[in-house]
């Protein structure tokens, strides 16, 4: 009941654009702590310390969650930085040492391949030079 009698004073609180601007009014909890009051964003878990400015509630991030917020958005900057650059990098081409070595090794396998060919080859010219012994039997 105490949460309920504190959300409707602080609605009382806050400017017409704000109240506006919040769809869900379940998303957030407010509970006074001393002189200032502490907002939990049901959704995302995230804390703000909230005051009492000249009739207007203005809120910050909590200083844990200001400093991860901040090392979260350096993260993800360097990060869009390390994109930029690895976009902007012309393709990394094989060396011509490379080339010539998997010319090499294709080459080799050609070779091999073929040669079993030649023995199969071999082997079909040598089945066909044997005479036909079933043939005798029948004439």
């Amino acid at each position: 009941m105490n949460t309920a009698i504190s959300i409707a004073f602080l609605t009382l609180l806050l400017p017409a654009s704000a109240i506006a601007a919040e769809a869900d009014p379940s998303r957030f909890q407010l509970e006074r702590s001393g002189d200032h009051f502490v907002r939990l964003d049901r959704q995302t878990g995230a804390m703000s310390v909230c005051e009492d400015k000249d009739g207007a509630l203005a809120c910050r991030m909590a200083a844990d969650e200001r400093a991860a917020y901040d090392e979260e958005l350096n993260r993800l900057a360097d990060r869009v930085t390390a994109l930029e650059k690895s976009a902007a990098v012309k393709p990394n081409l094989p060396s011509d040492a490379e080339v010539d070595r998997t010319i090499g090794i294709m080459e080799r396998m050609m070779r091999s391949f073929m040669g079993m060919v030649r023995e199969f080859q071999g082997e079909e010219e040598k089945d066909k030079t044997l005479p036909q012994k079933t043939r005798a039997i029948y004439e």
